[in-house]
């Protein structure tokens, strides 16, 4: 039977915020990097273009601040549950239109601060809930071994997509999404060795033993997913306007995340039904508020 574990959402949700805000710089820097690149003499080619990457200095420190948002994010996760910091990434994409619009000089428009008011009314809904009804479990091997499979399913349909799909153009959007899914599964992974960990100590069970080794695997897990999201979060900003890749990865990843933590972590389990229907009704409202947002900045940048 597993035991529940301590939380401290407070603490949690501000280290989201934090990393919600070096994300969407990142970002930023990221989708200038790849901009500048593509501009330039001999950058054809995936060769040519990943050399080009590594020498563009804004790319590089965008680089340096994802890293250093997947620290921050794993750091809130390790003081709250999944389904209560998660969401909070939604605030990147209101981050982002914020600094793009102190960037480029102008104003946010009266639908861009209408559709951030809509944003964060729903996030801070859902994750007031969440932090009310949610509860962390210690670990064990079912759930590390579901996670794992889920994982592999989704890697599996990845591969068969994009062979089937290799004699036809690919629509830019589908990597943003690819991205994001990926990045659900980096926090997914990590939400689950940190809880690993956590009852390990709690338990003082530190053998080599079938759940430890699916502990390993989960770690081997976070590499494989955040490599691919890395790489497909690039083929995105290629194709799609910075606010456009930020609002896709802010919508999938909280979605993926939330799902993952509810069914095979269990952090609803004790949850009453109103709080499945605030969920439902909060999740619908920010992601609206989210695609508004993404559409209204793309037209006052048109």
């Amino acid at each position: 039977m597993t035991a529940p574990l301590e939380s401290q959402p407070l603490l949690g949700i501000g280290l989201a915020l934090v990393s919600a805000l070096v994300l969407s710089v990142g970002n930023l820097l990221q989708a200038r990097g790849v901009a500048e690149t593509a501009d330039r003499p001999g950058a054809s080619g995936l060769g040519g273009r990943a050399l080009g990457l590594l020498r563009d200095r804004p790319w590089l420190l965008g680089a340096l601040l994802l890293g250093a948002a997947i620290v921050l994010q794993m750091g809130s996760l390790a003081f709250a549950p999944l389904i209560v910091v998660q969401p909070v990434g939604v605030s990147a994409l209101v981050f982002t239109v914020a600094l793009t619009a102190v960037v480029g000089r102008r104003r946010p428009s009266r639908a861009e601060l209408r559709a951030i008011a809509v944003c964060v009314v729903g996030v801070a809904a859902f994750v007031t809930v969440a932090a009310l009804v949610s509860t962390q479990h210690t670990i064990g091997a079912g759930e590390l071994i579901a996670v794992l499979v889920v994982l592999a399913f989704v890697l599996l349909t990845n591969a068969v997509l994009l062979v089937a799909g290799r004699s036809r153009p690919v629509p830019p959007v589908l990597f943003v999404l690819l991205g994001g899914v990926y990045s659900a599964f980096v926090a997914t992974l990590g939400k689950t060795v940190i809880l690993r960990v956590q009852t390990a100590l709690q338990l003082h069970s530190f053998a080599v033993d079938a759940t430890n080794l699916l502990t390993i695997g989960c770690i081997v897990g976070i590499g494989v997913a955040g490599a691919l999201s890395i790489a497909f979060v690039q083929r995105a900003h290629a194709g799609n306007r910075p606010e456009v890749v930020v609002a896709g990865l802010t919508v999938i990843d909280p979605t993926v995340a939330v799902v993952l933590g509810i069914t095979i972590l269990g952090e609803a389990s004790g949850a009453p039904l109103w709080a499945f229907a605030a969920f439902i009704a909060a999740g619908g409202v920010a992601v609206a508020g989210v695609f508004v947002l993404s559409r209204a900045a793309r037209a006052g940048t048109a």
